[in-house]
Parts: structure tokens; sequence; C-alpha cells
């Protein structure tokens, strides 16, 4: 073929990409300087996601292939991509090819602000990627907004802060006008409170340096650093804000947590003592939603340590129901199984072990339908318990330990003499009947074990432990209900007599004769 019949604009293309594109693509400096010489070569021709040669050279970080492109008059170096909406210079600060940044920086017609699809400028993109030295180079230039945010409201001194980039932060704070306190409009937060969030106190403690910081803003939803803080764990932030005469330590955002309410849920036990040594936060206060307090929820969530920090302060209130299902932290505490929270708070005198929640389920209730042995024993040992107290639909704890097979709380129950075997629930049924009717043969034998036992109730719907058993075909139960009440008649028969006299202790007048 003919030199003159080569078609150099489009050549074995795929995806669209020229010869000239292969060529910037892979770095051959020499062979896009060959292309460039000729005139029916498109320097601007794009690929398929309308890439140019300029913008992939700049991403492979080819300074060469750059060069060699931008001194053609026919190469635009604002030219950005159909896919992402970046430009030559975009591409090359977020990859970090810092020479290319350089030489692209240097021509008179660069456009340094353009931003992308998502809103995002060449020192955001520097800025997300972590190139401390292309956001430096950067901000020199007199025309670069380092202000500028993206489409979610993020400034690029936020999005320094919010991924923990010291440097970074530093050079915009020091080499530029970034604004310290501007927050963004989606979700108010500040570069404080994002650094706070993220736990990073070398950030913390360099913006708390700066003279026109503000260190209480809260955010969108009345969150404020402190409160990130706290939530987070992040004790020497904690600890750094609350030295400030100007940090509320006891804000609500909107839904009334605190930071003593964020840090005893996540169970940062040091977060809660510093907090609880300020007389200026109040251990009760309840969310807005469930009313649950600090200790509610390092109850509910078995938070030993910050059960014992809360109950350290004595206006604490340890029996405090929450407004959802008026649970205390000692309900709280059974309703979870966490033993050891349990303990903790019956050894004070001032938690009442008898509160029972909305669905009147007391602690001992909700440990017997757990199965919880330890917590049933430490309850009754408290003592000032009613161990047949009912509960919801009024099953008493006998009941509800029988109803989930909980054989070892039954044990326990079953041999204390203050508990009755025979006390119904709501619907007539005793806990004997329940068994029965649901074929829980384990359950009968445990129960047939007291002497007490009635074996003849008769629950609502005119039903006896027998005839439930019967009804569905329970035959073992039935035994089980047939042996118990033949061998009571037998233990009260009276074997027959000789018919001869029979004398009995007392006067001869008193002598009676059995046949």
């Amino acid at each position: 073929m003919e030199q003159s019949e080569i078609n150099f604009y489009t050549g074995n293309i795929t995806r669209g990409r020229t010869p000239l594109f292969r060529a910037a693509e892979n770095g051959h400096e020499e062979v896009v300087r060959i292309l460039l010489e000729r005139s029916d070569v498109d320097t601007e021709a794009a690929d398929e996601d309308g890439i140019t040669p300029l913008c992939v050279a700049a991403q492979y970080g080819h300074e060469g292939v750059v060069r060699a492109l931008v001194e053609s008059s026919n190469a635009s170096i604002n030219t950005a991509d159909d896919m992402y909406g970046r430009t030559p210079l975009a591409w090359a600060a977020q990859i970090g090819q810092i020479e290319v940044v350089a030489i692209l920086l240097q021509l008179n017609d660069v456009d340094p602000n353009i931003a992308d699809t998502y809103g995002q400028t060449p020192l955001f993109l520097a800025v997300e990627s972590g190139h401390e030295d292309v956001v430096a180079m950067l901000i020199q230039r007199n025309d670069v907004n380092p202000n500028k945010a993206d489409d979610g409201s993020q400034t690029p001194l936020c999005c320094a802060a919010e991924n923990g980039f010291d440097g970074i932060v530093r050079i915009l704070v020091e080499q530029s006008a970034a604004e310290i306190n501007r927050a963004g409009p989606m979700n108010g937060q500040t570069p404080l409170a994002w650094a706070a969030k993220g736990g990073y106190s070398g950030i913390v403690r360099f913006l708390l340096e700066q003279g026109d910081i503000d260190p209480d803003p809260a955010d969108n939803c009345g969150r404020t650093p402190l409160w990130m803080a706290a939530s987070g764990g992040h004790e020497s932030i904690v600890k750094m804000l609350l030295e400030r005469n100007d940090v509320n330590p006891d804000p609500l955002d909107r839904n009334r947590e605190t930071p003593l309410a964020v840090a005893a849920l996540g169970g940062h036990e040091g977060v809660v003592r510093m907090l609880l040594e300020r007389s200026d936060v109040n251990p009760n206060t309840a969310l807005l939603f469930y009313g649950q307090t600090p200790l509610s929820l390092a109850a509910r969530w078995g938070r030993e340590g910050v059960v014992i920090r809360l109950l350290e302060r004595k206006d604490i209130n340890p029996s405090m129901a929450d407004t959802e299902l008026g649970r205390t932290p000692l309900l709280w505490a059974a309703w979870n199984m966490h033993v050891g929270v349990v303990r903790i708070l019956l050894e004070r005198n001032d938690v009442n072990p008898e509160i029972a929640d909305r669905s009147g389920q007391t602690p001992l209730c909700w440990a017997a339908l757990n199965g919880d042995e330890a917590t049933v024993k430490l309850l009754l040992e408290r003592g000032g318990i009613d161990p047949s107290r009912a509960g919801e639909k009024g099953q008493t704890p006998l009941f509800q330990a029988a109803k989930k097979q909980n054989e070892e709380v039954m044990k326990i129950l079953l041999g204390r003499g203050d508990v009755d075997p025979n006390t119904a629930r709501e619907d007539g049924q005793t806990p004997l009947s329940w068994a029965a009717r649901k074929g829980n043969e384990n359950v009968v034998r445990m129960l047939l074990g007291r002497n007490d036992l009635n074996l003849d109730t008769t629950d609502n719907s005119g039903q006896t432990p027998a005839s439930w058993a019967a009804k569905n075909m329970h035959d073992g139960i039935a035994k089980l209900l047939r042996d118990r009440r033949d061998s009571a008649a037998r233990l009260h028969q009276v074997e027959p007599c000789s018919p001869e006299l029979l004398e009995i202790s007392g006067p001869p007048s008193k002598r009676i004769r059995r046949s």
C-alpha cells in the first residue's frame, strides 16, 4: 500500500482509539511527534469514552508526550472526557502525576477550576487522593479556588480532614484562603467536625490552635465535634475539647442524644468518665424517641464498665424507666441476659427489682422466659421479690419458664415453697394444662414432682390437663396424669380391716367398729 493511501486518523482502531491515541497511551513520544507533523492527524480524536490523547498521556504521566501535544496548536488542554468530565489537569492531579501537573499549569489558557461530573476540581481530586505535593503546587496559583465544594457540598479542606491528611490540612490552612469554619449545606459538618468524627487528633489540635476556629458548631443533625468524638470513643479529642471554655459538654442533637449517651451506647468508658467529671453534664437525660437514659443504654448493651461509672454519680436515677417500653436499666439487662450488669445493679438498695415494664413483665419474668438461670438466682437471692408475680397475659415466671421448656429455671422455681404451680394465666390455663396441651412431657414430669399440683384445673374453654392431653393425642402425658391420679388414690385409700372390734385409744364408750 502506498503511504498516501494510509488513513492516519483511523488506522487499526479499537474502541475508537487512533494510532495517535495508542502512541500517547504507551508513552511513545517519537511516534507521537511524527504523527503530529501530519496535517491529517486529529489531535482531539477521542475514544468511545471521550478521552483524548492528551488526557490519556496525562493519566499515565508521559511528560514528553504531554509536552508534544500541548505544543501542538490543535490540542485543547481543557477538553474533558465524556465519562467523568475530567480535563487532562484533573486526571493528572487525581493520579498524582506531579510533573504533568507542572507542565499544564505553565500554560496560560489552562483552567484549574473546571469541575468534573461530580463537581470535583483538580484541587479537590488531589486532596481526596492524598497527593500533598500536587495540592501544594495547585494552591500556589492565585486563580485556584480552595473553597469550591463538590456536589456533596464538601470543600477540599473538609475532604482532607475527613481522610486524616494532616499535611494537606496544614497546607490548605496556612498557604491558601481555605475557610476553616465552612460547613457543607448537605450535612453541615465543618472540617473540625470531620476530623473529630474520624479520630484524627493531630488535625483537631491544629485546627483548635487557629484563632478564628469555631470549636462547637452543630451540624444539620445538631451534632457538635464533641458529640462526634464521644460517639467514636476518641478520648484524646474529647479531652482537648472539654478543656476549652467555649465548648458545651452536654449538647442535645435532634434526637436528644448527648455526648454522654452515645459514649455510653458505644461502651467508651474513658469518654464516659471524662464527661461525668463535669457537673454540668446531666446523666439522666433521656433520648427523644425511646426515652432511654445513658444508664439504660449501657445496661441494654451490657456495657459493665460504663454502668459502674454512671452509678458513681450521686445524682443518677438507677431505676428510671424509658418512655417507649417502660423498661428500667435492670429490665433491659435482664431482657438481654447481661448477668454482670444485673449483678451490679442489684448491689444497690435503690434499684427496685419488682418494677414491671408496660407489658407487665418484671426482670424475673424476662429471666425465666429467656432461661437465664444465673439472673433468676441473683434476683431471688436479692429478696423482696414475689416469685409468683404474673407478667404478660397473667403468666407467672414459672409459666413462662415452662412455656419455653427452660428446665433449669423451672427446677429453681419449683424448689421454692412460695411458688404456686397452679396459678393460671388470663385464659385459665395453668403451667400443667399448657404443657399437657402442647405435649411437653418433660415439663409435665417436672410439675408432677410438686405434691400440691392440682390435676383438675379447668381453663376458660372448659378443658382440664387430662382433656387437653386426650384431645391432642399426647398419650404419654395422658398416662403420666393417670398414673399420678392412681398413685394419689392409693395413698388416700383406707385398707379393709377385720370385722372384729378395733379398739381405739380412749374410754370404752368411744370404741367403734369398722367393717
